[in-house]
């Protein structure tokens, strides 16, 4: 088997489901070889280009994925493979949303129709996917960087590959971007950035000017500058350094690229993303200079299916859908969601509390903020891709007397652990972190699984961390941690919660204590979250066969009921805990250390210590032991190890 290239058993039939497809396109999922994209006439090109387009559409209108950014990006994309030898070039995505089609082109069009299901190819580049990703990605604003580090180890080997990074604009807002675009114009290492400016957030400067601009700076004149200044300081009289400096400022001022040629970067653009004849050209210019080069294109997202491009932000990741309407599958009898019950929640006490305001980092929609930002948009922040600076801007903002709440995604929320300490809990800031997307998130795989929060939030002093059974208890732990002024987290799932009628005016937590729903038995059942629900219906099942097993909602991963389970302990055989989270300093990992001292029996059932594949979320529930079940099995076969 071919080094980094994992092959698809379970999906030999592919080719053959996907022949009638094929048939229907002249180029898509016939050209064998890479290097035969470069011997196309522009016409086919552009029909080229149009296959995959559709052909994206009608798989991520059956498997759901990130459809509107990566319409936008396929011509850029076909330019690309057209210039560079991809063979032997590097080309590395950002967040990898954009990618759809560098997979396509890189062998992998049959297989493109498991994207995202278990086993198949996954919805970002992955190195262990195809020796043709460079790097993985799931997590914005890495591109430049590793790009960097990939040309500082060219130039060390003495090879000679391109290295071409490809961003958008709003990873742009991420610090990471711009520590790499700074280290980038300091070391003048040859690299090339592609700008995807798909949102108009730099430059809405598209067509004959920016297309002229774009060759002319490409061209002889600026690659030949020294001998034109030169030529001019003799004519003129004046001097090389005087012509150098007015033709640089000049240059600026017609362009939006000031930032970047300040940074180091020779700057062209901004160009039309989407005219494949002009990429290539400039491209081919490009591609024989020295130093770091910016090249700016804007493009369309969803470029080429009307429902996409009049509603990006919807289609840009979105369950499977009817591709002729554009209407999302629904799921019948589907109850709220915890993103929705978050929602209805922080509505209600920001409308008793004006001191109360919502942070997100350019996730309002997956957060569920988008309400909060209608009815209070002077107390709501997007700050962009910078989870970072969402932590510590939270910070500031509780300092100063406010109520601050952070809404991130579990994955997300990994980029600013240091904030968390440093700013947050090691001042002891009532900051609220509303933790998404905690557990299994499903197709989008390794990137994105949110199974490490507990792990690394479980050891910071003065941080109250929390997970709700249902999404009664999401709603009563978000007003609690909103009456408390200590920093606070809450973790819950993605997805619908299981139909329970949510009660705002219920009573309010009292910190750190436990709720013990089933009392008989000496096999106790100690769980945290969703996984409590799951736990609940395997001992429900126990019960019709006469087992009884204790049940705790541990409801505080910390503080701890210490009390609570040293009681349980010394009434119990058996001590088993359940979590959707890595078992690796997780809710099981701080039993266990409470127990120490104990020689009670301690099972804990949880993830293993690697990153979990992509599936969906009841697949990998299933396969790591956390399904109603598996989990009935585990505490059956327990039970009867005991008796």
């Amino acid at each position: 088997m071919e080094k980094n290239v994992k092959k698809y058993d379970n999906f030999q039939k592919i080719e053959n489901k996907n022949k009638n497809i094929f048939d229907n396109y002249t180029f898509l999922g016939k050209i064998s070889e890479i290097s035969q994209i470069r011997h196309l006439s522009l016409d086919k090109l552009k029909i080229l280009a149009d296959e995959i387009r559709d052909y994206i559409i009608k798989v991520v209108s059956k498997n759901g994925g990130h459809l509107a950014s990566s319409l936008g990006v396929i011509d850029i994309t076909v330019a690309l493979f057209y210039v560079f030898d991809i063979e032997k070039d590097k080309i590395i995505w950002d967040v990898g949303h954009q990618a759809y089609a560098y997979k396509i082109l890189t062998k992998r069009a049959k297989e493109f129709s498991s994207l995202r299901k278990f086993g198949g190819i996954s919805g970002f580049p992955k190195i262990s996917e195809s020796k043709y990703d460079a790097f993985g990605t799931g997590h914005s604003s890495t591109s430049i960087s590793s790009a960097l580090g990939f040309a500082v180890a060219r130039d060390l080997k003495g090879t000679d590959e391109k290295i071409i990074a490809v961003i958008g604009d709003g990873a742009m807002t991420n610090g990471l971007a711009f520590e790499g675009l700074n280290n980038s114009g300091n070391l003048n290492k040859n690299m090339l950035v592609v700008l995807n400016d798909n949102e108009m957030f730099i430059s809405t400067r598209v067509g004959a000017l920016g297309k002229y601009f774009a060759k002319i700076l490409s061209g002889g004149f600026v690659r030949n500058l020294d001998l034109t200044i030169a030529n001019l300081s003799k004519k003129l009289k004046i001097s090389h350094d005087i012509i150098k400096t007015l033709f640089n400022r000049a240059k600026t001022i017609f362009t939006p690229g000031m930032l970047f040629e300040e940074l180091g970067f020779t700057y062209f653009g901004p160009v039309d993303g989407h005219d494949i004849k002009t990429l290539i050209e400039i491209l081919e210019k490009i591609k024989t200079m020295s130093g770091p080069i910016l090249l700016h294109i804007v493009t369309k997202k969803g470029k080429g299916y009307n429902f996409a491009e009049n509603n990006p932000i919807k289609f840009h990741g979105i369950s499977s859908f009817d591709e002729i309407t554009g209407e999302a599958n629904k799921l019948a009898g589907k109850n709220k969601t915890y993103t929705q019950i978050f929602s209805d929640t922080l509505v209600k006490e920001a409308k008793k509390n004006d001191r109360i305001i919502a942070i997100t980092a350019a996730m309002c929609e997956g957060t569920g903020l988008l309400e909060f930002a209608k009815k209070f948009p002077a107390r709501y922040f997007d700050v962009g891709i910078a989870e970072s600076h969402a932590i510590t801007f939270a910070a500031g903002v509780a300092a100063n007397g406010m109520k601050p709440v952070c809404a991130i995604y579990s994955t997300f929320l990994q980029r600013g652990f240091d904030q968390i300490i440093h700013d947050v809990c090691l001042q002891n800031l009532p900051v609220i972190f509303a933790i998404d997307r905690a557990g299994i998130v499903g197709e989008d795989g390794s990137t994105h699984q949110g199974i490490f929060d507990i792990s690394f939030l479980r050891i910071i002093p003065n941080l109250i961390l929390m997970a709700p059974k249902d999404e009664n208890e999401l709603s009563v732990m978000l007003r609690t941690a909103l009456s408390i002024n200590k920093p606070c987290a809450i973790r819950y799932p993605r997805g619908a919660g299981i139909g329970v009628k949510v009660n705002f005016e219920a009573p309010l937590l009292e910190i750190g204590k436990a709720e013990i729903v089933y009392r008989e038995g000496d096999i106790c059942v100690i769980t945290i979250g969703n996984m409590f629900n799951v736990a609940k219906n395997a001992i429900d099942r126990l019960k019709l066969e006469n087992i009884n097993l204790k049940l705790i909602n541990l409801r505080f991963i910390k503080p701890l009921d210490v009390e609570l389970i040293k009681k349980c302990a010394g009434q119990s055989k058996v001590i088993i805990t359940v979590e959707e989270n890595i078992l690796s300093g997780g809710m099981g990992s701080s039993i266990r250390e409470l127990l120490a001292d104990d020689t009670k029996k301690i099972f804990s059932i949880g993830l293993p210590d690697k990153f979990i594949e992509h599936g969906s979320q009841d697949k990998i529930r299933d396969i790591y032991n956390l399904s109603g079940e598996k989990l009935y099995s585990i505490f059956k076969q327990i039970y009867l190890n005991n008796y």
